[in-house]
């Protein structure tokens, strides 16, 4: 990078130690902070980093306190700030739902029309519930909104859920989604740093290109490669290597590896055998 680049990341909470893990894959070599350290280096790239509540990463990448962050795809929405998405992380999915007591007897957005609902984002919430022509009297709630409609200060609410179990030990259900978040990498809009931000972007989206694929190798006759090869799931064209035996072929291709499940067997009835999968842990399109 030509000059220091300063990264917020998340000094808390669910986004903290996957954003961490993210750098350490990355092979910018974070200095481990201690407990109370706001900022922290890195050894071998030119980042420095500051640690922040999640929730305030969008104003200070848009006040240039630092020139990028990771936070939630929510908070960005809901503290509107002038921030731009640079990637996408692949963790920290989750969505913002509206739910009601197990008793009640509404089944969708609509039927929260005149209803009080708590929420700790009324932002979102506004804006999504006039858009499917839905009046409601919005309460905002910091913490703990799952326990509002059993203290009698709203009938419903609208959170963040990743799995639903906090929503079933409240007694509470689902009856909508609202907005779809995961952890994101932001900077300011308009900036004009693009060489340093897009070595940043670079070096994390290789980690999580990575992540998502894996490395398969396999071999087979060569008149059986065209089924092989009919199967695979890649986008590019395999690269196929002849082998010491006459007539055998090595097959090397990169492949989702939210696939291989379905993918090993299929390349068994073709024929191919000695399959291997291999991590990846890098990879840049």
């Amino acid at each position: 990078m030509t000059r220091r680049l300063t990264l917020a990341l998340p000094s808390k909470g669910r986004l903290r130690e996957p954003s961490w893990a993210l750098l350490e894959a990355s092979g910018v070599a974070p200095q481990e902070p201690g407990e109370r350290v706001l900022q922290a280096h890195c050894r071998n790239a030119d980042i420095d980093l500051l640690f922040v509540r999640a929730d305030d990463v969008p104003e200070y990448v848009q006040d240039s306190v630092v020139d990028c962050g990771i936070t939630g795809l929510d908070l960005v929405a809901e503290r509107d700030s002038s921030v731009e998405v640079l990637l996408r992380l692949g963790f920290g999915t989750c969505s913002l739902q509206a739910a009601v007591s197990m008793e009640d007897s509404a089944t969708k957005l609509s039927d929260l029309e005149g209803r009080r609902i708590a929420t700790s984002h009324p932002r979102i919430a506004a804006k999504v519930l006039a858009e499917r022509g839905v009046s409601a009297d919005l309460v905002q709630v910091a913490g703990s909104v799952e326990i509002s409609p059993r203290l009698g200060l709203a009938d419903a609410i609208i959170d963040l859920v990743s799995t639903g179990s906090t929503l079933r030990t409240n007694g509470l259900r689902s009856i909508g989604v609202l907005f779809e978040s995961e952890a994101v990498l932001v900077g300011r809009t308009g900036s004009t740093d693009h060489e340093a931000r897009r070595t940043l972007t670079t070096l994390l989206g290789s980690v999580i290109n990575a992540r998502a694929n894996r490395y398969l190798l396999c071999n087979v006759a060569k008149d059986r490669l065209a089924e092989v090869t009919a199967v695979l799931p890649t986008k590019g064209s395999p690269t196929v290597m002849d082998l010491a035996t006459p007539g055998i072929v090595a097959v090397h291709a990169l492949v989702p590896a939210a696939e291989i499940w379905s993918l090993l067997p299929k390349l068994a009835a073709c024929g191919a055998t000695s399959i291997l999968t291999l991590p990846v842990e890098r990879m840049v399109p």
